[in-house]
């Protein structure tokens, strides 16, 4: 019997304004903390000299205060600076509003200051530094502390503590993972996992812990994605496609011819609606190769049959800009598509007013609408279709098993289902995520596309990429600048959204207007400010990877990447694919923050190369478990710590298990395996409840 999990609440020191927060942070209950795992891990280096200090890095200094503190005032403001000498050179220390630390901090004494390390007018500055005696600081050295994502009025000590609280009040669970699986690949109990991916003890317990969460997540995933598989099979189509010669001539009479990819592809597509079995297929495309038309001519000869096609997309602003283009693609070729596709084409979102809805539900209903556009409301209860024969989502790796489950379960009979993905997984791994699914690939762009140029660059060109991005805007054209951070953090070096806003303000002229999106605004707030973004109201949008697949601006011209060595190249390409969308030359701007060689290297694939494929294979063979104590780098599927591109290996022997496991016992019904489909039964019905929230 699976248990309710207990509101975070729960946990001792958490009142009902901490846990507001939590929520923010998308954590309600104490099994989401538990699962809300470490961004980062912050290790204690032994102390540099001040000539070795880095900028922009924390660092650590020893020494001794030749003379005692200062204590100036800059308005309200009261700061505490102190003086660090050493052979190598003098830093300067610097603490704000804690007065009380110019007499605590005594001359004559050794001390460890370890703080973010900066230059302002040829002098080095550390500021808000920690202070440590030698005896204090040498116990955390080459520890691992976690670091977790915040949001401002929750910082990291009462988020650790938090897990800490959660971690001791958790039920232990039997093992549930075959127990011949667990003694093969070596992995500890899922408890001392939880404990130790929170709070490690060294390098060693950390990746003990992680590999066995990754495989769980892995594991389950895919025998998800064979359980969809057995359950699809290869089924009859009660929809059974005819040719619709309408479609055929309103392809040729695109103002494009489509690519060989395109045509292959479609051919692929038609021979499938039209052939009495269901479709199940992937459309696997780099970025702006051209897989939204094919979705439309799909659409089209869905409807032209008579029946009902649905189109989801991961945003709201995503859904209407793809119902709007369709209604005056349709409109502009109304002599050859006739007056009955007037009309047709619906959007569903979860921000449109009750009566909006209501009217869009009637028309859903009754099979007036044919072409239906949203977000994950088109699953929601209420909405009844008269004959969805294909259901095709839009950036498939948004949806977890329980929603490809879902969209297809909304037809009274089985309906074609198409996928497609821009994120450009190299075929082998495709193969396993993808499971159930025939899979196409569009590997050409269309011959009008004007490459992107790129630059990856250090931290000293940022005055050089303002004044570019000026000149572009009084172009007429638009930037985005992407931060790994939407707030400052106490513990994690790199730029955020919210001050990265402020100054950038700063920096441009007056006259451009600069706003900020992050995941943590509102869905209404995030609408109107990539709505606005895309009409060309907002000229220099600050993100943080929240627009990754959100909005289509074809007059945006310049991505620059804050601390893009952060990133994973896969994730970096599918940034990168928001400009270049139009007729205007764009470009990239990668700013690499620590300049070392590994960073380097990686970038300069990117510097060199569009092509997405060749980045993901190159990326895969560059990533290792290093990549692990740095921000998590690719947001494919519901896995909350696996890395299809790091754990790519791992995902393949994994794939082999599970294969072996249900040709064994398809049912799990097997001694030793009940613990197991429990689990399995529990980790799908989480899936669906999440398509219902």
């Amino acid at each position: 019997m699976r248990r309710e999990p207990q509101p975070v609440e729960e946990i001792k020191g958490i009142g009902e304004k901490t846990g507001k927060l939590f929520r923010k942070l998308g954590v309600a209950t104490t099994a989401d903390l538990l699962q809300y795992y470490p961004r980062a891990y912050d290790t204690f280096h032994e102390p540099v000299t001040v000539g070795e200090q880095k900028e922009g890095c924390v660092g650590t200094v020893s020494g001794v205060l030749a003379k005692p503190p200062e204590l100036l005032r800059a308005g309200e403001m009261q700061i505490v600076v102190a003086v660090l000498k050493d052979l190598t050179g003098t830093i300067q220390l610097t603490w704000y509003n804690m007065p009380y630390l110019r007499t605590n901090i005594k001359t004559g004494t050794l001390y460890i200051f370890r703080g973010r390390v900066a230059r302002k007018k040829s002098r080095l500055l550390m500021e808000q530094p920690e202070i440590f005696l030698p005896e204090a600081y040498q116990k955390l050295v080459h520890s691992l502390q976690p670091v977790y994502g915040q949001t401002k009025g929750l910082g990291n000590k009462t988020i650790s503590r938090a897990v800490a609280q959660a971690l001791k009040l958790r039920e232990e669970e039997p093992e549930y993972l075959p127990q011949n699986l667990v003694e093969k690949y070596g992995l500890t109990d899922h408890s001392s996992a939880l404990t130790h991916i929170h709070f490690p003890g060294d390098e060693e317990e950390l990746l003990t812990a992680r590999k066995r969460l990754v495989f769980e997540e892995f594991f389950f995933f895919l025998l998800g994605v064979r359980r969809l598989r057995e359950q699809r099979g290869v089924q009859k189509s009660d929809f059974v496609m005819q040719d619709v010669r309408a479609v055929d001539v309103f392809q040729k009479a695109l103002p494009y011819a489509l690519t060989q990819a395109q045509e292959r592809t479609w051919q692929e597509i038609q021979k499938d609606m039209k052939g009495g079995q269901a479709m199940n297929r992937l459309i696997q495309g780099d970025v702006g190769s051209g897989k939204t038309i094919l979705a439309i001519l799909a659409l089209l000869l869905t409807a032209g049959n008579g029946f009902q096609g649905a189109l989801m997309v991961p945003t709201e602003v995503l859904a209407r800009q793809h119902a709007e283009s369709m209604e005056q693609l349709f409109a502009a070729n109304r002599e050859i598509l006739g007056e009955e596709m007037e009309g047709t084409v619906v959007l569903v979102t979860g921000s449109m007013t009750v009566r909006e809805k209501r009217l869009a539900y009637e028309k859903i209903r009754s099979g007036e609408a044919k072409i239906i556009v949203g977000t994950h409301a088109l699953i929601q209860e209420k909405v009844e279709y008269a004959s969805l024969a294909l259901v095709i989502t839009d950036e498939q790796h948004r949806f977890g098993v329980g929603q490809r489950e879902a969209l297809g379960e909304k037809s009274k009979q089985r309906p074609h289902v198409m996928v497609m993905s821009a994120t450009p997984i190299p075929r082998t791994l495709a193969i396993i995520l993808y499971g159930d699914l025939d899979i196409s690939v569009v590997d050409q762009l269309p011959a009008n596309r004007l490459p992107i140029k790129n630059c990856v660059v250090g931290t000293d060109y940022r005055k050089n990429a303002y004044a570019f991005i000026t000149r572009q805007v009084a172009q007429g054209r638009q930037a985005y600048v992407i931060c790994p951070m939407v707030e400052e953090s106490e513990m994690i070096e790199a730029e955020n959204v919210l001050d990265y806003t402020k100054q950038l303000r700063k920096e441009l002229p007056e006259s451009i207007r600069v706003e900020y999106l992050h995941g943590k605004l509102k869905g209404k707030e995030k609408n109107q400010i990539m709505e606005a973004f895309a009409a060309g109201e907002i000229q220099v949008l600050v993100s943080t990877t929240v627009i990754e697949v959100g909005v289509n601006v074809p007059n945006a011209t310049v991505m620059m990447i804050e601390n893009a060595e952060r990133f994973g190249l896969a994730q970096l390409h599918q940034l990168r694919g928001r400009v270049g969308r139009g007729n205007y030359q764009s470009y990239c701007i990668m700013i690499n923050c620590v300049q070392d060689e590994d960073s380097n290297k990686r970038l300069d694939i990117l510097n060199h190369s569009n092509d997405g494929f060749y980045i993901a294979s190159e990326d895969l063979k560059l990533r290792g478990p290093g990549d692990i104590f740095g921000i998590r780098q690719s947001g494919e599927m519901e896995f909350k710590l696996a890395d299809i591109f790091t754990d790519a290996n791992l995902l393949k022997t994994i794939s082999e298990e599970v294969n072996h496991l249900l040709e064994s016992d398809p049912e799990l019904e097997k001694e030793g395996h009940q613990a197991l489909k429990r689990k399995l039964e529990e980790y799908v019905q989480e899936g669906l409840e999440k398509v219902n929230l």
